[in-house]
């Protein structure tokens, strides 16, 4: 999800939501500072490091070496987030009417594709984590590209008193910010993920911000936007650092998601306080046609 217009970069307006990324796609690779003062770690939990599911384990079951923010869909269909999920085999995904992601094993098997195939459909997009996925005969690729996950370390919350709280009532123009500006995939039940902060001015609906993937101990932020008009306010700013508050009012740490080229994203979200924690890559592929 990139705010370009026409040509392939259409295509990733459409794409690059999977994940929450917001704002355009930069033209250098973002270089993440490894300087800073509270220090970003310069090495991260390798893809393969992360357990395999064993073929006949319930893959909802507890798995404790695997942190959750490694499988952070996982963690939460297990938890906070249970009502929402659908199984099949060893893969599951939330609610179509929620949310459009896939857990899957770290390693992909030949049965695994065909669960997958079944969780969604035949013709749908999927997202896919991690590196070295073949696709099998009748898949399609996409897309792929690198992700960052940054948690709220050092971020400082508080409350904002012009943000409100945003419900069933306010989808509508939920929905048509995010047409608008793009931030990643929201839809009509997705608000129901947790808790969502707006601002609006003359009863329209300008910004907003809120809560997605619950995994154990963690709360993800996301659909962070702010109508054009009135960018350059610090609003985003100030709806993350309410939402964070709510988070850790609640005991919880924040963390979120921005693709890895959207240089001035990840500027802004370690200006305030996140840290980066691994980087990643997803796989953005279509299911057979039939």
């Amino acid at each position: 999800m990139v705010g370009f217009a026409g040509g392939r970069a259409q295509t990733h307006v459409r794409l690059r939501g999977w994940w929450g990324v917001a704002g355009g796609r930069a033209q250098r690779h973002v270089r993440l500072r490894t300087d800073r003062p509270r220090g970003i770690p310069t090495t991260f939990p390798r893809l393969n490091q992360i357990s395999r599911y064993r073929r006949n384990e319930n893959p909802l079951s507890t798995h404790s070496d695997v942190h959750p923010l490694d499988d952070p869909i996982r963690s939460s269909l297990l938890g906070a987030h249970a009502r929402f999920a659908r199984t099949v085999g060893r893969s599951f995904r939330f609610d179509p009417e929620v949310a459009p992601f896939l857990g899957h094993p770290p390693v992909i098997e030949n049965e695994d594709w065909d669960d997958i195939a079944e969780l969604f459909g035949p013709g749908e997009i999927v997202s896919l984590r991690g590196i070295g996925h073949q696709l099998p005969a009748g898949w399609e690729l996409i897309d792929q590209f690198g992700l960052v996950q940054l948690v709220g370390t050092h971020l400082e919350t508080r409350p904002y008193p012009f943000a409100v709280h945003l419900g069933a009532g306010d989808v509508p123009d939920m929905l048509d910010l995010v047409e608008r500006t793009k931030p990643g995939p929201f839809l009509p039940r997705t608000f129901e993920l947790g808790t969502y902060l707006g601002i609006r001015e003359s009863g329209k609906l300008i910004a907003m911000a809120g809560e997605r993937m619950h995994p154990e101990g963690w709360t993800e932020i996301s659909a962070v936007c702010t109508d054009p008009a009135h960018r350059g306010r610090g609003l985003a700013t100030e709806l993350v650092r309410a939402v964070g508050h709510g988070i850790r009012e609640r005991g919880e740490k924040p963390f979120l998601h921005a693709s890895a080229s959207n240089e001035n994203a990840i500027r802004l979200y370690l200006s305030i306080g996140f840290e980066l924690r691994q980087r990643s890559q997803l796989t953005l592929a279509r299911t057979p046609a039939r």
